[in-house]
């Protein structure tokens, strides 16, 4: 049986679960994709190769050896885009929780089915049909769990809302002990640069009391200045719009000290080496077309 634990986003990792780029089947239609970023690349004809991005989460897999991760992959669907792990179960303490995604994703649920089947039932839960949620929207950060929703009267019309407010209460109910923190998040289904597709695609807490942020994919200023008073302003490295449409927040913490980013973030990378961090950097830039980064491809399930 799988022991999960995952307190917060930092602590050493020891078991994760990494997408895969296998069969991802051939470059969707327009009217099929999930995000405006997507949708750009089709049309610019720059959408990503198969092959580039599985040599990228190889990449990601090396780093995971390197520092002696357990790494499970989903079980590979014909023709069916697997990369983003984090979408589609997430661990808040020692509880799998399975996330209702986009109805048309539910092949990906089962692709992890076995590692579901080695958790504990007592230790796995399904939301309701009601509570919409996705793993890129919740952050669990030691006595407080982070939701990023959205509860516009357009929710229905937003393919790009992920999580609603069903969902934050529930999560509230199955963790009473804990301080439950929802942030409205800015969406559109046109402009990526416009759109915070999930809460770590513009925020995201690291080791040492440190956080990235961009204050635009919040629609709510209290909201963000809450986070930024909790992690107080110094502490605190602040990405511009066209950094957040490159997903420079999307970086994922092996420890307290060791960060998995891509290579191309030169000013973020610089900036974390300078707060005492050991940067692993990974080409990336060819998922990230697809408006997700090394958040979304990760979903750990046991840190320390």
């Amino acid at each position: 049986m799988l022991k999960l634990n995952v307190q917060n986003e930092i602590s050493r990792l020891r078991a994760v679960v990494l997408g895969t780029a296998l069969s991802n089947g051939p470059i969707p239609k327009i009217e099929d994709c999930y995000d405006p970023k997507s949708i750009e690349h089709i049309k610019a004809g720059t959408y990503p190769t198969e092959a580039d991005m599985i040599k990228e989460l190889d990449a990601v897999d090396e780093v995971f050896k390197k520092y002696g991760v357990k790494v499970f992959r989903p079980e590979v669907i014909q023709d069916c885009n697997q990369i983003f792990a984090r979408d589609i179960a997430f661990v808040i303490d020692d509880i799998l929780i399975e996330a209702n995604i986009l109805p048309h994703r539910e092949e990906e649920v089962e692709a992890i089915d076995y590692i579901w089947n080695q958790v504990a039932e007592n230790k796995r839960i399904i939301l309701p049909e009601n509570c919409h949620v996705e793993g890129g929207d919740v952050m669990p950060w030691y006595d407080h769990i982070f939701i990023g929703t959205y509860s516009g009267n357009d929710y229905s019309d937003l393919i790009t809302a992920r999580t609603n407010i069903h969902a934050v209460k529930a999560i509230q109910d199955i963790f009473p002990h804990k301080k439950v923190k929802s942030f409205e998040l800015r969406k559109s289904n046109t402009d990526p640069k416009e759109n915070a597709l999930h809460l770590d695609c513009c925020f995201n807490p690291l080791g040492k009391g440190k956080a990235i942020i961009h204050k635009n994919g919040f629609l709510i200023e209290d909201e963000y200045q809450w986070l930024v008073d909790f992690f107080g302003k110094e502490n605190i490295f602040e990405i511009t719009k066209d950094e957040m449409y490159q997903m420079c927040s999307n970086v994922f913490s092996i420890s307290e000290d060791v960060i998995i980013s891509e290579r191309n973030f030169t000013r973020l990378n610089s900036w974390l080496r300078k707060q005492g961090f050991t940067v692993e950097e990974v080409p990336y830039a060819e998922i990230g077309k697809q408006e997700g980064l090394l958040r979304c491809t990760t979903m750990p399930l046991i840190r320390d």
